[in-house]
């Protein structure tokens, strides 16, 4: 049972009682479980969210990064062992969705788990995906101002600024070494989520995840930039919960 199991990668908001369900929150490049802060509580008692502690940020600050998009998953889908007595959901913003679906894979193909779903935000899934360069320190921090979002704000901080930098060029190193490769169709239903004006993902390649999903898809396109999870976010998860509702 995972009631007392605490790891150092997952950042658990507890629920009153044994939850029905789980859902996992897998963040962005560059970003950290704090992203999801504001969504540790918001899908009722009997949910309880997780979210991915990346090394190298936050109470991580001190753990070596891991600089590979396969091995980070192989770590992460055996954190989950002892949480899969309950139900899991795995939802990823941008690399957090190329992470949960190499989880779900891994889950399924190691361990015969198959989640109760996977939502994936603003990525285009493994077989649409399109070459990367990997960017000096100047155009990574150009590219994170480019896309907005909260982490963006940090920048404009020379010690804040200082203290980030290597989480997001190692993240930005992953999504350009992941590259493009033949799908695998999921055990599960998939969720996309994207927005409207996201400059990085158009909404045809996001509805491409459907090729992966013979479970059953549903995909939601929100006003808004690559970062529409912020403006959006009362929409948004007013969408998740009434997924997971249903959710077994």
């Amino acid at each position: 049972m995972a009631i007392g199991t605490e790891s150092v990668w997952l950042r658990r908001y507890r629920t009153p009682q044994p939850p029905r369900l789980r859902l996992l929150c897998l963040p962005h490049a560059g970003g950290s479980a704090g992203f999801f802060h504001s969504w540790g509580h918001a899908f009722g008692g009997d949910v309880e969210v997780m979210a991915a502690r990346y090394p190298g940020r936050q109470e991580r600050i001190a753990d070596p990064f891991i600089t590979e998009m396969e091995p980070l998953a192989d770590v992460i889908a055996e954190e989950l062992r002892p949480f899969l007595d309950t139900p899991l959901v795995l939802f990823g913003h941008s690399m957090g969705a190329s992470l949960a679906y190499e989880i779900t894979l891994r889950l399924w193909n190691r361990h015969g788990v198959a989640p109760a779903a996977l939502m994936v935000s603003g990525r285009k899934p493994p077989h649409l995906l399109t070459p990367r360069p990997d960017l000096p320190d100047e155009e990574v921090l150009a590219e994170v101002r480019r896309l907005g979002g909260t982490d963006a704000l940090v920048l404009d901080d020379p010690d804040l600024r200082e203290l980030v930098l290597p989480a997001i060029r190692t993240d930005f190193r992953i999504v350009a070494r992941y590259a493009a490769r033949p799908g695998v169709p999921l055990p599960c239903p998939v969720y996309a989520y994207v927005g409207d004006g996201d400059d990085d993902v158009d909404v045809e390649s996001v509805r491409g995840w459907s090729d992966l999903a013979p479970g059953g898809f549903g995909m939601r396109v929100l006003p808004g930039d690559h970062f529409y999870l912020a403006e959006q976010r009362d929409a948004l998860i007013a969408d998740i919960r009434a997924r997971l509702a249903s959710a077994r």
